[in-house]
């Protein structure tokens, strides 16, 4: 069950996911296409509306060219 909590924390990394996209010039049909995710699914997560998988991380790092770690840089909300 995803908890007020969590759904602010989804949303921070939703945020920062669109932030690293826009910056690539990235639209969500070419990221989609770079790692194989349904374009719809991406804008969900960007949207902090679903929790994703460690695969999912990774094959999002592949579609940004950069390390999986630069998705969890961003400031969360203290909770």
């Amino acid at each position: 069950m995803i908890t007020p909590a969590d759904k602010k924390v989804l949303k921070r990394f939703g945020e920062n996911l669109r932030k690293l996209r826009k910056e690539k010039g990235l639209s969500l049909r070419e990221m989609s296409y770079a790692c194989s995710i349904d374009n719809s699914k991406i804008a969900k997560i960007e949207k902090g509306m679903i929790n994703i998988t460690f695969t999912t991380l990774l094959q999002l790092a592949v579609a940004l060219e950069a390390q999986p770690a630069i998705l969890l840089e961003y400031e969360p909300e203290v909770i």
